[in-house]
C-alpha cells in the first residue's frame, strides 16, 4: 500500500460537528469553525445513513477538503464499507475514525489522513499502535463512549462534577501516545453548551498540556476555544524573548529575565509560538 500523499496542516484550533444529513448546515460551521466535522456516526440515525452518506458527495465539490473532515462509522458497523469507499472516490483529505481499535483500521483508509478516535478501553490501550501509522494524522477521544464501553454512568462524579480518574487517565494516555509519535492530539467536546466559562478553562488547560485543538458541538463554542487556544501576549512576549535570546547564546544554557533557560524551556516556549502560527 502505498504511504499517504503530503497534506496541508491538521486545521483548528476549533473543530465543529455538523451532521451529515443536514446539508444545509454545512456552510454555517464551516465559517464558524476552523474546520467542520461531517459526521456520520452518532449525529445520524441507522435509517438516514445512506441519505447522509449521499448529501455528502452532492455537496463535496463545493466544500473546502482542507477544512473538512469526514466522520465515518466504525469499521464494525455495516456501513462502514460504504462510508470507506465514499471518502476514497471523493478524496476526502482528513477522515475521523470512531471507535478505533486496529490500526488496519487507519491502513485501510488510505490515502487520507486518519484522526483515530479511541472512546472504548481496547481504544485508548491501542492509541500507541495507532498513532504509530504512517496516515495517522491526530489522536483524539471520547468520554460518554468510554464510560458506556466500560459500563459507567457517566465521565463525571455525581458528588462534584469532576471528571471520574478513568478519563482523564484515558485523556493523558491519548495525549501521551500522540506526543509519543509526534502525531497531533485533539480533546474532546464540552457537552455543557451554556457553561462557556467550563469550556474556556478546559480549553486553555488543553492547550496547556500539549493538545493542538478541540472539537465542539454547538458553533457558540468556537470562539472561546479560539481564545483559549491563542497565548496571552504576557506569553508571547516571554516566548519571544526566550527564543531571541537562545539565537543570541547559540547553545547551552542561558539566563533570561533572572531564570536559567534549558533545553525544555526553550521547547516550551517554542510550542507557544507555535500556537500563536508563529
Amino acid at each position: 500500500m502505498s504511504p499517504a500523499p503530503e497534506a496541508p496542516a491538521l486545521p483548528g484550533p476549533a473543530l465543529l460537528f455538523c451532521p451529515a444529513d443536514r446539508p444545509d448546515r454545512y456552510a454555517k460551521a464551516a465559517a464558524r469553525a476552523d474546520a467542520v466535522i461531517l459526521d456520520l456516526e452518532d449525529a445520524v440515525a441507522p435509517d438516514a445513513k445512506d441519505a447522509a452518506r449521499r448529501a455528502v458527495q452532492e455537496a463535496w465539490p463545493g466544500l473546502d477538503p482542507d477544512r473538512t473532515v469526514l466522520r465515518v462509522n466504525p469499521r464494525q458497523s455495516p456501513w462502514w464499507e460504504e462510508d470507506a469507499a465514499a471518502a476514497a472516490r471523493l478524496g476526502v483529505r482528513w477522515v475521523m475514525l470512531p471507535k478505533a481499535e486496529d490500526p488496519a483500521a487507519v491502513r485501510a483508509l488510505a490515502p487520507a489522513r486518519v484522526i483515530a478516535l479511541c472512546e472504548t478501553a481496547a481504544g485508548v490501550l491501542a492509541a500507541p499502535a495507532l498513532a504509530a501509522e504512517p496516515g495517522c494524522a491526530a489522536l483524539t477521544w471520547g468520554a460518554e463512549d468510554l464510560m458506556a464501553d466500560l459500563g459507567g454512568a457517566g465521565s463525571r462524579r455525581s458528588r462534584d462534577g469532576a471528571p471520574h480518574d478513568v478519563v482523564l487517565h484515558a485523556r493523558s494516555s491519548v495525549l501521551l501516545a500522540a506526543a509519543a509519535h509526534r502525531t497531533a492530539a485533539i480533546d474532546t467536546v464540552f457537552l455543557d453548551i451554556a457553561d462557556l466559562e467550563g469550556l474556556a478553562a478546559e480549553s486553555a488547560e488543553a492547550a496547556e498540556s500539549g493538545f493542538t485543538a478541540k472539537m465542539c458541538i454547538h458553533p457558540g463554542h468556537a470562539g472561546p476555544i479560539r481564545a483559549a487556544f491563542r497565548p496571552s501576549e504576557e506569553e508571547l512576549r516571554w516566548a519571544r524573548g526566550v527564543t531571541a535570546a537562545a539565537a543570541e547564546a547559540g547553545s547551552g544554557v542561558f539566563r533570561f529575565e533572572g531564570r536559567m533557560i534549558d533545553a525544555p524551556l526553550l521547547g516550551q516556549a517554542r510550542a507557544i509560538l507555535r500556537r500563536a502560527g508563529e
